[in-house]
């Protein structure tokens, strides 16, 4: 997602860049063309005509200091405005009360059902809750079926009644269910359909009634643009929702949804999603959303990921062992699996300011370490926890188990003992920062 705003906001800002000073006419110029560059990126043009405005009013209001070009100004009064346009600051789950009741609501295919398992597994694993998910879409079966695989996956029960059609009965048995068995967080996945229709509403209404919850979340599909915007009006309009999750962020959008919604509803958007994989959910922040916009990187996120997956003793075991040179396959396997935890690697990359633009044209799958693995995976415990031990015999073996060239593995050898030497004089640095760098240039 913002690949092409990205690449537009740069290259207006390249007409002020090397310019002395910032005068009406260089403004006006790079103001014009931010302002294209949001509407081709489906932002309706009034909020495009009033944000670029305010960076016009912004620009020429500041002093610049000797030390601040003219360009380097710029790009901070937008960063601080694609801000303020997305909602300022990140805005968190009513938790306070106990059972917590949260709503999911959207359209048909907006990606509910897996937000819903998405969310269980974020509040159990970065909240400590203890939720319970509740099948309240009566007309779907496979919905039902679906919340079921995602509650087994995470380890999280799932409320279902096969014979009843009353979503708002079930809505209320499940809230009783709850406070039974001391759950303290309730998720209702309510049913969808294709367009906005009265009925719809008047259910989602009629749920909201009867559990009186605490949240009520529109779930909404990010590559449907300013018809986004549209749905999500119509139904703050009707239930008052507290927040916005913008799902499918990974898929061909132009961003529209993001920089709008927020303006057009005043509701934060609060979470936002990618992919089908339980792990890709992140609190929005719009501070490090329009970093990335701006190709600046987002470097706070990939810390916190990192610090998710920090193992504390793993990572003392592992500087001991680097320490006396003694790192081996066994540790570098440790190394790898935590930073796959960590999410999809393109996007890591791309956290890191700089990166972006390097990497939006590649193609890095998710399956990047399967090589590495393979390798590793056909050597035995001994060769794993003793690399010198093999020899040019031992190669061969290892190359007809995983499927690769004797000249790969003769690769993949050199440079693992050259990066063993190049951690042992990184002390200064935690092991798992060794690991990350060292992974540099290893063969897929």
């Amino acid at each position: 997602m913002f690949e092409s705003l990205s690449e537009r906001l740069e290259t207006a800002f390249k007409q002020i860049k090397g310019q002395g000073q910032i005068t009406e006419l260089n403004v006006a110029s790079t103001v014009k063309e931010i302002r294209r560059a949001l509407v081709d990126a489906d932002v309706n043009y009034k909020i495009a005509k009033e944000f670029t405005d305010k960076v016009k009013e912004k620009a020429l209001g500041e002093k610049v200091l000797n030390a601040i070009s003219p360009g380097q100004l710029m790009v901070k009064v937008v960063q601080d405005e694609l801000a303020e346009l997305m909602g300022g600051t990140e805005e968190g789950l009513d938790l306070k009360t106990s059972p917590t009741v949260i709503l999911i609501a959207g359209l048909q295919g907006s990606g509910k059902t897996t937000f819903s398992g998405k969310l269980a597994r974020f509040l159990k694993q970065n909240r400590h809750k203890s939720p319970l998910l509740v099948a309240a879409d009566v007309y779907r079966p496979a919905a039902i079926d679906q919340l079921k695989v995602l509650g087994e996956q995470i380890g999280i029960p799932v409320y279902h009644e096969p014979d009843q059609k009353d979503p708002v009965l079930i809505a209320r048995n499940a809230l009783k269910e709850a406070k039974t068995k001391g759950h303290n967080v309730i998720i209702i996945d309510t049913a969808g359909r294709l367009a906005v229709d009265e009925a719809m509403m008047t259910e989602v209404a009629d749920i909201k009634a009867a559990v009186a919850p605490q949240e009520v979340l529109f779930v909404v599909d990010a590559m449907t643009g300013q018809d986004a915007v549209n749905t999500a009006k119509a139904f703050n309009e009707r239930l008052d929702f507290t927040g916005v999750v913008l799902t499918k962020l990974d898929g061909d959008t132009r961003g529209g949804a993001a920089l709008s919604i927020k303006y057009t509803v005043e509701k934060p958007i609060k979470f936002i999603s990618m992919g089908e994989k339980l792990d890709t959910l992140d609190v929005f922040y719009p501070e490090r959303m329009a970093q990335r916009i701006l190709g600046m990187g987002d470097i706070t996120t990939l810390v916190e990921r990192a610090q998710a997956q920090y193992d504390e003793a793993v990572a003392a075991r592992i500087e001991k062992k680097i320490r006396k040179n003694q790192f081996d396959f066994e540790d570098f396997i440790t190394q790898l699996q935590q930073i796959k935890k960590m999410g999809n690697i393109k996007d890591l990359l791309g956290m890191i300011p700089g990166m972006g633009k390097a990497v939006k044209d590649l193609d890095i799958s998710d399956d990047a370490f399967k090589g590495i693995e393979a390798i590793i995976g056909s050597m035995t415990p001994y060769e794993r926890t003793h690399p010198d031990v093999i020899d040019s015999s031992r190669r061969r073996r290892i190359a007809g188990g995983a499927g690769k060239d004797i000249q790969e593995i003769n690769q993949f050898m050199k440079q693992f003992e050259q990066m063993r030497q190049m951690m042992k004089g990184m002390n200064k640095f935690s092991a798992a920062g060794r690991g990350m760098r060292a992974m540099k240039g290893l063969p897929r």
